[in-house]
């Protein structure tokens, strides 16, 4: 990485969502139990939190839960759930204080409760902050949101709030978990994996994709600002010449 980062004159995306893939690998290849890579994967996410804040992102987005995570080992499902836990009452007062506001996407009430308690009140408490977007979904699929947008839409106008001709893209985006949030202009996936795995499908129509080699728990802000320099370096056209 060089010096001066980001270089001067860069467009910085205002909106990065990453999908963390290979903690699991990583640890096998160590002799490792999974939830050890878990574990170093939470430690990866805290200079990525600090590298959005310093370098001018707006939004960060990260995929810590699935909707078909449940059909994960129970074993490996309780880890997950216990660091959810562990970040937040170990790392709460320090986001707090740098202006952090965290919003969880998903649906919570299928969370175990702790978990459930412990993200809402990490929102509530940050709610009012200006800084860097965290958003973390948890027990979030896009498929999920997608429909539940248009659920919400329908009962709207069975109410006779809208009417179904009033439904337009800004309608829809405002029933979106995301809703206020500016599209996704990059997505990253760690550990050489090529897919969306039903994350951010509507947010992401326009997003550069990123696919890097390293596990999660490998992805630094060295692997991060050169994932940026290559997305300086992409002609954004949406649609256009």
């Amino acid at each position: 990485m060089s010096e001066e980062f980001p270089p001067k004159g860069a467009a910085m995306p205002r909106h990065v969502a990453i999908i963390m893939d290979g903690n699991g690998r990583w640890a096998k290849q160590r002799g490792m139990p999974r939830a050890y890579g878990h574990r170093q994967g939470v430690l990866a996410l805290e200079p990525i939190i600090e590298a959005c804040g310093e370098w001018g992102i707006e939004a960060l987005t990260i995929f810590a839960f699935s909707t078909e995570n449940w059909a994960r080992p129970k074993e490996e499902i309780a880890a997950l759930m216990g660091l959810i836990v562990e970040f937040f009452n170990k790392k709460i007062d320090e986001l707090d204080k740098k202006g952090v506001c965290i919003r969880m996407l998903g649906d919570l009430r299928q969370v175990p409760e702790l978990q459930r308690k412990t993200a809402e009140a990490a929102m509530a408490r940050t709610a009012h902050n200006a800084g860097l977007k965290l958003n973390i979904a948890l027990n979030y699929g896009s498929r999920q949101e997608i429909v539940r947008a248009a659920r919400l839409l329908a009962q709207k106008c069975r109410q006779g709030e809208m009417r179904p001709e009033d439904i337009d893209e800004n309608a829809f985006e405002d029933a979106l978990y995301t809703r206020g949030l500016p599209p996704v202009d990059l997505l990253i996936r760690t550990s050489g994996e090529e897919r969306l795995s039903n994350f951010l499908l509507y947010q992401c129509a326009y997003a550069e994709f990123l696919f890097v080699p390293e596990f999660w728990p490998d992805f630094t802000r060295e692997v991060f600002a050169r994932a940026l320099a290559t997305y300086f370096g992409r002609a954004r056209r949406f649609g256009k010449v």
